[in-house]
């Protein structure tokens, strides 16, 4: 029996292996990182511009197990749990959360220092104190307008986590919660995966609970894209297809609701071109959760089979990892990882993650007993 601590310590050192591992190769293509590289499977990983220019990398540095915003939000929305002690909503994230990604300094991996987390956010994340702190907007209203992307779902495991063996309440949770941060379908993502988490906690749980959670809670395209990449996965799977043929497929089939490809760079040509490329639309889907779950089924759950060839996909490889890693993290519990692994991972990053884990461990565990006794007082009304 895996205990609930050990899942949450689970999911969040997942989280930060996953993210650590696709951040070296992030925004390469599958094909080139098999040029370069083969096959990544190690946190010891060189970074594909290690020697670029300061301008290229933006005073960064990734690979030796260092992790990305991806990692660093999700901590950030555990401390907001570890302080209101309750469920939130998008006026936690409007305040709470702001608090910690905009004015409290913590060590920031890649730039080797303490800073705001902010100060190394993409631009949709960014949009978070634009929206909240600049504009002052209604707090559900907060993710209106931001670019659609994974930039909610990256983070969202913790929700899945207060709402253990619940996933309608997990989706709805953050959904409440990342309005604030997102909209359509990059908004409909974080729930579905805060769902998957909350399946992935329950005992016994297997592969086909976890996809048919996911189909069941989601919407529009990014239902559809989930339905038809992880049937393409089993059918891959039945056959044994090797990984070049995989990609081929798992790329055709994704590729009507996330029309970017390759094309993942935002070059100074672009400007003035039109595009649906992040753009809301109920047809569309985020690449992540998609290939996440279609790796899960490919790989019949072994865990880091899974991730590794959720990194070595391609194109958004770190948030492939975290979201690979968060749903089999909270399923089997922290000894699935190499012990290696998650030394390096803490040294690397100055994170206390398994310290930080038991501490949410016990706060989730608490809004649970909480919620619990509530439905319980509310059966004998009836």
């Amino acid at each position: 029996m895996v205990s609930f601590q050990e899942r949450v310590r689970g999911a969040i050192l997942s989280v930060a292996l996953g993210d650590a591992l696709g951040a070296p190769v992030e925004k390469l293509s599958y094909q080139e990182i098999k040029e370069r590289y083969g096959c990544v499977e190690s946190l010891k990983t060189r970074w594909y511009k290690a020697d670029a220019p300061e301008d290229v990398t933006l005073g960064k540095m990734r690979g030796n197990g260092i992790v990305t915003d991806d990692t660093l939000m999700t901590a950030a929305l555990i401390r907001v749990y570890l302080a209101e002690k309750r469920h939130l909503d998008a006026y936690d994230l409007g305040n709470s959360f702001v608090r910690e990604i905009a004015y409290k300094k913590t060590y920031i991996p890649e730039f080797g220092k303490e800073a705001l987390i902010i100060d190394r956010l993409f631009y949709p994340e960014k949009y978070i104190f634009i929206r909240h702190v600049l504009a002052n907007c209604e707090p559900r209203e907060g993710g209106i307008g931001n670019m659609v992307n994974c930039g909610a779902a990256m983070y969202i495991a913790p929700v899945g986590i207060v709402n253990a063996g619940n996933p309608k309440a997990a989706y709805d949770e953050a959904i409440l919660f990342a309005m604030g941060h997102q909209s359509s379908y990059g908004l409909e993502a974080a729930g579905v995966l805060a769902a998957c988490v909350a399946k992935a906690c329950e005992p016994d749980v297997t592969v086909d609970d976890i996809v048919d959670t996911a189909i069941r809670f989601a919407k529009d395209g990014t239902r559809n894209a989930i339905i038809d990449m992880t049937d393409a996965a089993y059918k891959l799977r039945e056959n044994r297809a090797g990984m070049d043929g995989v990609i081929q497929v798992f790329q055709s089939v994704i590729s009507p609701y996330s029309p970017m490809k390759d094309d993942v760079h935002r070059k100074e040509e672009k400007l003035g071109v039109p595009s649906n490329h992040y753009t809301p639309s109920r047809l569309f889907s985020i690449e992540e959760l998609p290939m996440a779950l279609a790796f899960i089924v490919l790989n019949n759950g072994d865990y880091y089979r899974s991730i590794y060839d959720g990194i070595n996909s391609g194109r958004d490889t770190d948030s492939i990892g975290v979201m690979i890693g968060a749903i089999l993290g909270a399923m089997y519990g922290e000894k699935t990882i190499n012990i290696e692994d998650i030394e390096l991972l803490e040294k690397t990053n100055h994170m206390n993650l398994t310290g930080l884990a038991d501490q949410f461990a016990e706060v989730a565990e608490k809004i649970i007993h909480e919620d619990l006794s509530l439905s319980e007082k509310r059966r004998t009304m009836f």
